[in-house]
């Protein structure tokens, strides 16, 4: 039975990883670049080749296109 309780959190743990890794890599740089009227697709494709941190950095930094 433990060994199912965990398995059970450990798929838990590892779906909450992916989910904020898609939110970190994707969602979070897409929605800075559209609310500030940059193309989104770029600014994804900066935060997978690059880094996340850097893509929302640079999106604070730069504003309102």
């Amino acid at each position: 039975m433990v060994e199912v309780i965990g398995a059970i959190l450990g798929f838990l743990m590892m779906g909450l990883m992916m989910w904020f890794i898609v939110w970190l890599f994707i969602l979070l740089p897409s929605n800075m670049a559209s609310s500030r009227g940059r193309s989104a697709f770029a600014w994804v494709l900066v935060s997978i080749l690059f880094s996340p941190f850097l893509a929302i950095f640079l999106l604070w930094l730069l504003g309102e296109a």
